[in-house]
Formats: C-alpha cells, sequence, structure tokens
C-alpha cells in the first residue's frame, strides 16, 4: 500500500502543478465496500430514451457529425418519440447505399436506426424523479452521459464534460468547451449541462437516491480529443504516448504496461502466466493524471473537501481494457476523495482478452467493491425460460454456486445483481427468446430473431425471475423501462423510448426481418409497474433480504421446485420457494417457521395480498409461481 501511495503522489502533484486547486490529500483506502451499496436498488438510464422534457435542446445533424454509421443526410431530424420502432425515419431512403464510417454500404435497418436520437435530457429526469421515487429505487446508474456524438456516448469527444444536448444551451456550451485547453483542468468550465447536471445531483441526495456515472477509461475511442490531436498531428502529437499504436485495431485505446509474473513451471516446462495475474499501470503518466482530474471533477465538482455535492461513484465499464496496479491506484485516489464512494467493475468474461482478471482477483478489497454479476445473469436468465420439463433446479443451484466460487460474500453482497443491461436484450424479450447472450447482436445476421410481443406467460416467467433477483445476493437492478413491459432483443432494439403512460404510442409492426407480422400495442402494463414496486418495497423494508447469509433447504428436480433461506444474526429468515413446474405442489415448511410468532407471507400469483396467519406445515404453492415467507423472532 506505502509503495502505491508513493507512486501515485506523483500523479496527483502532475494533476495539480501550477494550478489554484489544492492537491488530493490520498490516504490508504478502505478494503471493504460501503455498507450503502448492499441496499442499493439500481435504476439503469439512457438518458436520450429516457424523457424529453426541453425540445430546444434536441440534437442536430451537426452534434451528430462522427456518429455511427457515419452518414447524416441533410433531411435528418429527430424521431418522434411515440412512433412505432420498426417505420423507417423521413430520411432513411437518403441513407441507402452511402458510405460508412468504416468504409462499407449502409443498407440494414439496424444501421440507420444507429442515427436516430429522441432528444431524452437531464431536465426529463429530473422531471421524472417523482416516478422514481414512487418505484422506490434508491440508486441511479447512467449510461455514459459525457459529450459525445453517439447515441451510447461510449465513444466520448471528452470525458470532463456532459454532453451538450442534455443540458439547456447545446450552442452556448459547444462555444465554452472551444475555449479551454482539454489536457489543463484548470481551463475547463462548467457548462450549462454541466450545472444541470449538478443540480441533478442536488436533488437526487434529497431524495435519498444514489447516482453513479458510466466510464471506461481505457477505451476513449476515435472521437476523443487527445486522439484527435495525435491523427492530426501524428508523431508530433504530445499525447502519442497515450495510445496503443502498435495495434491498428486498437483505435483510440490507453496504452498500458504489462509486467507478468515469472512464468510458472510445470513438469519441467514452462507454462505462460495466467492473464488473470498480469500487473502494470497505464504507460503515460499524464493520461493517468487526465482520468483521476477527470474524476475528482464529479466527486468533488467544487474542489472543496466536501464530496457531498459529487457523485457517489462509477460504473468501470471494459476494466480489462487497464491492469490491476492502475485500478489499485484508482481506488485510493477515489477512495481520498470520498470513502463511501462506489467502484463497480464490469469485466470481461472472454478468455482471449488481453488483460482478463478474475472476479476473484478483482474482490479482494484493493480493486473493485463489487462487479457487474453476469454469470448470475446467464444461470438465472437460462433456468427461469427452460421449459418446465427440461428445468432442473439441482444445476440451477450449482450453477448459482459456481458463479461465487472463491469469491469472498463481502463483495458479493456489493455487486450488481441484473435482469438486464445495455449489453443484454430487455427482460422479457430475452425470456421469450430462452436467450441469455451476453453479446452485442444484430437482427439483421440472425434468422431467428423473435420481434413479437412477450405474452402472459413470458410475463409470469418474468415475475419469477425478479422474485429471485430481488431475494438472492447483490443489489438488484433494473433497466428503466423494464417495469414499464417494454420488449426488444439485442442492440439496438433495447434502446425504444421510454412508453410513458401519459403518450399515446403508435402500434408497433412489419418489422422487415420477422417471420410473424404481428401488430403489437405499445404502452404502460400497470400491473408489471405494481409488481416491482412491491419487490423493491419487501427487500427494502427487510433486511435480511440485502444482508442476510444463504442456505438451501429443499430443492426436487422432478417436482421443479427449489428453495433457499436468507437469514442474519437479529433472529430474521426469508425462506423462498419456487415452483416452475406445470403443477401445484404441497411443500414441508422448515418447524423454525411454523413456531415463529412474528412473521408474514407472499405469493407471488396475489402480489397485493399478505397473509399474516401462521400457516400450517404444510404448504401449497401453485404452478409457476413462487412463494416468500418472512419471520422474525
Amino acid at each position: 500500500m506505502k509503495y502505491r501511495l508513493a507512486i501515485l503522489v506523483s500523479v496527483v502533484l502532475l494533476i495539480s502543478c501550477g494550478k489554484a486547486a489544492d492537491p488530493v490529500v490520498l490516504k490508504p483506502a478502505p478494503t471493504t465496500a460501503p455498507q450503502w451499496t448492499k441496499e442499493a436498488i439500481w435504476y439503469q438510464i439512457m438518458v436520450d430514451r429516457f424523457y424529453n422534457a426541453d425540445p430546444s435542446n434536441d440534437p442536430t445533424a451537426a452534434t451528430l457529425v462522427g456518429s455511427a454509421p457515419g452518414y447524416i443526410p441533410p433531411t435528418w431530424e429527430i424521431t418522434p418519440w411515440t412512433q412505432n420502432w420498426y417505420s423507417p425515419d423521413s430520411y432513411f431512403e437518403d441513407m441507402f447505399g452511402k458510405t460508412d464510417i468504416n468504409g462499407g454500404v449502409i443498407h440494414s435497418f439496424d444501421a440507420k436506426v444507429a442515427l436516430r436520437r429522441y432528444g431524452g435530457d437531464l431536465q426529463g429526469v429530473l422531471d421524472k424523479l417523482d416516478y422514481l421515487e414512487n418505484l422506490g429505487i434508491n440508486a441511479i446508474y447512467f449510461s455514459p452521459i459525457n459529450d459525445s456524438p453517439c447515441a451510447d456516448k461510449r465513444q466520448p469527444r471528452s470525458w470532463h464534460h456532459i454532453d451538450v444536448n442534455f443540458g439547456p444551451d447545446p450552442a452556448g456550451d459547444i462555444a465554452l468547451i472551444a475555449s479551454e485547453d482539454p489536457s489543463d483542468p484548470s481551463t475547463w468550465h462548467m457548462t450549462s449541462a454541466d450545472t444541470l447536471f449538478l443540480e441533478l445531483i442536488k436533488q437526487t441526495k434529497a431524495r435519498n437516491i444514489r447516482l453513479i456515472l458510466d466510464y471506461s477509461w481505457g477505451a476513449p475511442g476515435q472521437h476523443f480529443w487527445a486522439w484527435r490531436d495525435v491523427l492530426d498531428n501524428q508523431q508530433t502529437s504530445q499525447y502519442i504516448d497515450w495510445f496503443d499504436m502498435k495495434n491498428p485495431d486498437n483505435v483510440g485505446r490507453i496504452a498500458s504496461n504489462i509486467t507478468p509474473l515469472p512464468a510458472q513451471k510445470n513438469a519441467g516446462e514452462a507454462t505462460p502466466t495466467p492473464r488473470s495475474l498480469v500487473q502494470g499501470d497505464i504507460k503515460s503518466q499524464a493520461a493517468k493524471a487526465h482520468i483521476m482530474a477527470v474524476t475528482r471533477r464529479w466527486l468533488d465538482p467544487n474542489k472543496d473537501g466536501d464530496s457531498s455535492d459529487g457523485v457517489d461513484g462509477f460504473m468501470l465499464s471494459d476494466a480489462n481494457n487497464l491492469p490491476l496496479d492502475f485500478w489499485r491506484d484508482y481506488r485510493i485516489y477515489v477512495k481520498s476523495i470520498n470513502p463511501q464512494a462506489y467502484l463497480v467493475g464490469d469485466i470481461s468474461t472472454d478468455k482471449n482478452s488481453e488483460m482478463r482478471f478474475t472476479a476473484e482477483r478483482a474482490l479482494q478489497g484493493d480493486v473493485f467493491d463489487g462487479l457487474i454479476d453476469n454469470g448470475r445473469y446467464k444461470a438465472a436468465s437460462d433456468y427461469f425460460s427452460t421449459p418446465a420439463q427440461a428445468q432442473r433446479p439441482s444445476q440451477f443451484v450449482s450453477s448459482l454456486q459456481q458463479a461465487e466460487k472463491g469469491l469472498n460474500r463481502e463483495y458479493v453482497y456489493s455487486s450488481i445483481n441484473i435482469s438486464a443491461s445495455h449489453e443484454t436484450p430487455r427482460l422479457l424479450s430475452a425470456l421469450l427468446a430462452n436467450s441469455s447472450k451476453k453479446t452485442k447482436g444484430k437482427d439483421s445476421n440472425n434468422k431467428n430473431y423473435n420481434a413479437l410481443k412477450p405474452g402472459s406467460s413470458t410475463i409470469n416467467t418474468a415475475k419469477l425471475l425478479l422474485v429471485f433477483q430481488f431475494t438472492w445476493f447483490g443489489a438488484p437492478q433494473l433497466l428503466a423501462g423494464d417495469e414499464m413491459g417494454m420488449w426488444g432483443d439485442e442492440s439496438p432494439h433495447h434502446q425504444k423510448p421510454l412508453i410513458w403512460p401519459e403518450y399515446s404510442f403508435a402500434n408497433e409492426s412489419e418489422h422487415p426481418l420477422a417471420s410473424i407480422d404481428q401488430v403489437k400495442e405499445v404502452q404502460f402494463n400497470q400491473d408489471l409497474f405494481d409488481y416491482y414496486q412491491f419487490l423493491v418495497k419487501l427487500r427494502r423494508a427487510n433486511p435480511v433480504l440485502s444482508k442476510g447469509a444463504i442456505e438451501f433447504f429443499q430443492q426436487d428436480d422432478k417436482k421443479h421446485l427449489m428453495s433457499y433461506r436468507r437469514y442474519n444474526d437479529e433472529g430474521e429468515s426469508a425462506y423462498i420457494v419456487f415452483n416452475t413446474g406445470a403443477k401445484r405442489q404441497q411443500i414441508i415448511l422448515p418447524s423454525a417457521v411454523v413456531n415463529t410468532q412474528s412473521w408474514l407471507l407472499w405469493h407471488s400469483n396475489d402480489s397485493t395480498n399478505i397473509l399474516q396467519s401462521v400457516p400450517s406445515e404444510q404448504l401449497s404453492i401453485d404452478a409457476e409461481s413462487a412463494i416468500v415467507i418472512i419471520t422474525k423472532r
């Protein structure tokens, strides 16, 4: 720790050299996750598709320059919020046959959709805080909102500004940004979008809602200001050592120095060092200082040492793009500003990833506080969407145990338990298609793409999976719109604008590749919203569901029964039982349940009715349903 602190001091001095702001006083970072993360219920927002409260700041063709697919027709215009997703925009025909950003030809529906914008903005999030508070969530995870021409904002022009079209004065913000030296934090201004974001932080904190930002520090991409300087000035650019120039495929990728541990010997032969053990740091200390300066900007915006006006942490996407020593230093720096800040990593499970490190290595108290739990997502999505006759509860339990093997339980509690995300289909579509792929695919390349609207059977399956998500380890996460009943397969079809109940949407129909032409009514699903709302309240009202230990007590592959118990030292227990089969079943309750005087029983098929009388030793559970029993000493 002392060694890392000594190295990091030089970076801190580089950040503040010649600047008015005081340098951050570095302190040893806590080795445990913030307690609040275990009680969080996350809501992931993609701002452009959330709510358009201020049409005056809508994107223009000029602010889209650089966006995929690479050609912007003169006839481009904003897409109406309530338009049929599969209806072509008026400018689509002007894009056909044009050259895309990679030199190919634009022809597919997906390629054209990449140019759509709907005008969602930060004022829209502010206007919908009552909705979020009513839903009950207490933490917001923003997909990237840094200034970028791209729809998903994952190819930033800069990291230190909020996208100009998310604030009230895009033209003024563009002029203000142009007056800065992006490499010098002392010249950075607060744009109108930045200022509105700070107001959003203030308003969310007033409602006890946490907020984190998403950054991919290792891969700023082709539009990033420093990379553009390299393209313009080549070898004379002062930023050329920031980037990996050896691999032409790594466009705008931050360069790292990797120091593998010595090769291990096995039977007299040297074997490669496991990638999970790579050490190293960012090659350019100036690049590292820039990352730290952006981090401080949002953790402590006025740099007064009080982080109460800043964000509550960061989602660190594609964390494998940078080596472990960088992340150790990053943790020290972040926690020195705000010890309660949350650092959650999204790490690759790709065995060919250049700098892959395992979840076990990332969760030892010196790197991250938690991870996006993709392994649990896959196991749960596969299990609950599999036809009952093929389900094996014992295999599901085994897959859950395998996903958490070797992990420190402290960090499992504080990891994020997803049911859908920006990298997956929406929950209902994933279950309908029996798909849990964590890959980005295009429907134009998938003859099995299912564009149908999920029906009542799929919604019931989703309700079972949600019971699991809200009663299992890790903080539950909702992809904005899932609670409304939205559907959509992989990118870009999960990025439809949110279906707010006050809007009247065109029916969704005529998908160009759908094998079945189904007219689908698009409207807010109040019943599903109420179900989500109840589960949020159930988890928040019973801490045992957030912090309790776990044990399995009944699994039956023939009857399709799976059950487990959450419990804590305060005498609280939660018994969760699933019947995913086609028949009603009888279960034998543990004696501890029957002999408890204070308890409640909730059945997933009757989410508004909570029973409060002592049950008999035997309890019936309907087909394709779940029950939750909470007991207290």
